[in-house]
């Protein structure tokens, strides 16, 4: 989803219709399942070993025993109490993808609207309320508290391409304005082959001063990854992101390939965000703000890895708010949804973003709207576990 911004005020209340689609009912499922207190896929918090003090944005940071991510104190440590205040007016929505896109074919989320205007909350189904809380730390940070002043009034951007055939591909990275190109791998179901020439068509398409990266998911062990990545990297490779799922395994590829690796699942995972750089794991960090915790959390944790940063996944506020910048970011998401809910959204134009906050559109949101109920319940279940996002 692209960043949601603040509502037009006075806007009438519009009444829940259900897509009913298959896909829509079956992940709506797994949404209450991962309600639960047990449910979904658990993530510890980062934890570090220094006691020392950094400053984000003016902002002194501590670190007592553990790198703390910031938070917007005064929008997130109200716990279950207030968030519970602010989920009446709920808004949950599901928006059809154009494309299979990792293993999902409906978007869905909420929006939660506060004082400095609507924040998104939408974890994927498998998130359990521990990991939601971090997500729920973000839609909070941008309800109650906003986001940090930005540095930059524009955000480059990589197009991104599906696992699609290589004329689809084709199609796609020339149909858009961008020199970056990011091109997903390592699907299941497919082979090598079909990466190749994926990536074969993007070349071509994008000439020879463009930018190509890949990104595996995790998919890969290090020989599948060696071999890979010998293959692609024939056609130029800005890097490989998540090729292997660990650390340790990324560490271990990193001595016998000449492609720079980009670590991003697994930095979620880290104990300390110190260690991915310690690792020599990576050369690069792929951060995300929604599932680490908001926009201050993500900048605290791009300064203790001490990396460059690609941003990705609806963190325009972030990757404006970077003191540095030096790669496109994957944000121009807009071109895989049927819709969205603003009338005006971030959409890429000659490879940039602008640095925006669009108003939420009633009639738009009316359109793609569902049953905010088992959102409601997610969120709830999140709260207890703030204080640790």
């Amino acid at each position: 989803m692209q960043q949601i911004g603040d509502p037009r005020r006075g806007q009438a209340r519009v009444e829940r219709e259900d897509r009913g689609t298959g896909a829509v009912q079956r992940r709506r499922q797994r949404v209450k399942e991962a309600a639960s207190p047990g449910g979904g896929r658990e993530q510890e918090s980062m934890q570090g070993t220094s006691s020392h003090q950094r400053k984000v944005n003016g902002q002194k940071l501590r670190r007592n025993g553990r790198v703390r991510r910031d938070r917007v104190a005064a929008g997130v440590t109200g716990g279950r109490d207030q968030v519970a205040g602010l989920l009446d007016g709920m808004r949950a929505f599901a928006i059809p993808m154009r494309t299979r896109f990792r293993g999902i074919t409906v978007r869905e989320g909420a929006l939660i609207e506060g004082p400095a205007g609507w924040g998104e909350f939408s974890p994927f189904a498998e998130c359990g309320p521990r990991e939601c809380a971090r997500w729920l730390a973000c839609a909070l940070e941008a309800a109650t508290a906003g986001w940090p002043a930005p540095v930059r009034d524009q955000i480059p951007v990589n197009v991104t391409v599906p696992a699609v055939g290589p004329a689809r591909a084709h199609a796609i990275v020339t149909a858009s304005g961008c020199r970056t190109a990011k091109v997903k791998v390592a699907e299941r179901g497919q082979s090598l082959a079909d990466d190749v020439g994926r990536v074969e068509a993007v070349r071509d398409a994008i000439g020879p001063a463009g930018a190509i990266r890949v990104d595996a998911n995790g998919a890969w062990d290090v020989s599948q990854a060696e071999k890979a990545l010998r293959a692609l990297g024939a056609f130029g490779l800005e890097y490989a992101e998540q090729p292997c799922a660990t650390l340790g395994e990324m560490a271990e590829l990193r001595r016998t390939v000449d492609v720079p690796l980009a670590a991003d699942e697994s930095i979620r995972r880290a104990e300390d965000p110190l260690a991915v750089r310690a690792s020599g794991s990576c050369d690069i960090v792929v951060l995300k703000a929604q599932p680490l915790g908001g926009v201050r959390a993500a900048l605290a944790v791009a300064e203790s890895c001490g990396l460059p940063v690609v941003v990705s996944a609806a963190g325009v506020a972030f990757a404006a708010a970077l003191p540095e910048l030096r790669h496109a970011c994957g944000l121009a998401t807009m071109s895989l949804l049927e819709g969205d809910v603003t009338g005006a959204p971030l959409a890429e134009r000659a490879g940039v973003l602008p640095v925006a906050r669009p108003a939420v559109d009633a009639e738009r949101l009316a359109g793609w709207e569902t049953d905010p109920a088992p959102w409601r319940a997610r969120a709830l279940a999140a709260a207890q576990y703030l204080d640790a996002a």
